[in-house]
């Protein structure tokens, strides 16, 4: 809304400690003089208010001295600051930013945030707003920026660096309604979902856990094909009897933070779902615990009550678990650019890729080289920052549910 013809716009700016009736006092005030209202907007950090109220009226009201001593006299009343000037050259409605940088450190150091802010300016982007979006497990940051046309990649590679070299967390998505708009969600199960890998546990019962291990690295490193891989790992289970993997079922220990997205997400309307390479009869149980959607795995072959060290089935590789998600996303209805991935291998490559949002979570270079964001702690729940969360709405809503809590975290961690 423009103030109308012959009216002058002028900003009021109002600092000083938080307290009840600031407003009031001061709308109090505007009520008297008739004027209009065209914008407000307000911040409190640490218990400091800053309050910008954008108002028009007649030349000979708002430039009057009345009106300055009054408004002046109500805040002043009430222990605040204020400045009033015209303000002609400034928009009602601001355009928005046109990206969203979300920064998370185990601290954010100033010289990490002084880096970002100086790497950005020198690409021309401005940082148009700044909201903390987290105190635990991690600290988080929220920037809204504009950033010039054709700018975005560079900005990205530029944050990629910065990352490495600060030892934090940064993403850059497009600010758009897109970001508010992800419905369907799908996570890798071993390393992400859940600690540690199915297929080492069982080896374990079979005396080859270290061989296997060995093999799993390489293929999560990108360095054998996943199917072959997966093949051999799972002869190595031949003879097995079938109840072992009952028992790893019930070994499974989550990612920390893992409860705290899921029920955050379903409270969000997500659908939520598991990729994994690893194996359905596992895997269900806890899918049934935490009342997933859709679950996509490979099939273990038991025969007379033993693992025959095969697999039946489709085999859930790489390019199988951007077809799950494809598929879940065509089941929920919803367009891809509205869903989200998170993984930590290089099978979790072109789901990353062919997700809306591709996460990747305490992962292996190739995959954070193709992901659009990469997180390096390990709790699960940081993804939710990405998604434009805050920690506060989580805990508000836990609070509301009986499920609020903060485990203490040792330092270092």
């Amino acid at each position: 809304m423009a103030p109308l013809s012959g009216k002058v716009p002028v900003l009021i700016t109002v600092t000083g400690v938080d307290r009840p009736g600031v407003t009031s006092a001061l709308f109090g005030v505007l009520s008297t003089h008739k004027v209009e209202l065209l914008n407000v907007e307000q911040v409190v950090i640490r218990g400091r208010l800053t309050l910008g109220v954008l108002v028009s009226g007649s030349a000979e009201t708002v430039g009057g001295t009345d009106f300055h001593d009054a408004v002046e006299k109500a805040i002043h009343g009430v222990g605040l600051e204020v400045t009033i000037e015209r303000s002609d050259d400034i928009p009602v409605i601001v355009e928005p930013s046109t990206h969203t940088i979300v920064l998370l450190g185990r601290p954010i150091t100033a010289e990490a945030f002084g880096v970002l802010a100086r790497e950005a300016a020198a690409l021309g982007v401005n940082i148009d707003t700044i909201r903390g979006v987290s105190d635990y497990p991690v600290t988080g940051l929220e920037l809204r920026v504009s950033v010039p046309p054709g700018g975005a990649a560079e900005l990205q590679n530029v944050l990629a660096r910065v990352s490495g070299e600060q030892g934090v967390d940064l993403s850059v998505e497009n600010y758009s309604l897109e970001r508010r708009a992800k419905r369907l969600i799908v996570f890798d199960v071993d390393s992400t979902l859940i600690q540690g890998e199915v297929i080492e546990m069982l080896a374990a019962r079979a005396g080859a856990e270290a061989k296997v291990a060995q093999i799993t690295e390489a293929a999560m490193r990108g360095e054998l094909d996943f199917e072959d891989s997966l093949r051999e790992r799972v002869a190595t289970l031949a003879g097995l009897p079938a109840e072992v993997v009952d028992e790893v079922a019930q070994e499974l220990q989550l990612t920390p933070g893992a409860r705290t997205t899921l029920r955050t997400l379903r409270r969000l309307g997500f659908h939520c779902g598991v990729v994994s390479g690893g194996f359905r009869q596992v895997i269900e149980p806890l899918a049934e615990e935490l009342m997933l959607d859709y679950v996509a795995a490979n099939h273990l072959e038991i025969v007379g009550g033993k693992l025959t060290g095969r697999v039946t089935g489709p085999i859930i590789d790489r390019p199988g678990k951007a077809k799950a998600l494809r598929d879940f996303a065509s089941q929920a209805g919803v367009p891809m650019e509205q869903t989200v991935a998170v993984g930590d291998g290089a099978n979790d490559i072109d789901m990353l890729a062919a997700a809306g949002l591709g996460v990747a979570f305490n992962a292996k270079p190739a995959l954070r080289e193709v992901a659009d964001a990469s997180l390096s702690y390990p709790y699960l729940d940081t993804v939710l920052f990405f998604l434009g969360v805050t920690r506060g709405e989580i805990e508000a809503a836990d609070a509301v549910d009986g499920t609020l809590r903060r485990v203490e975290i040792p330092p270092g961690q």
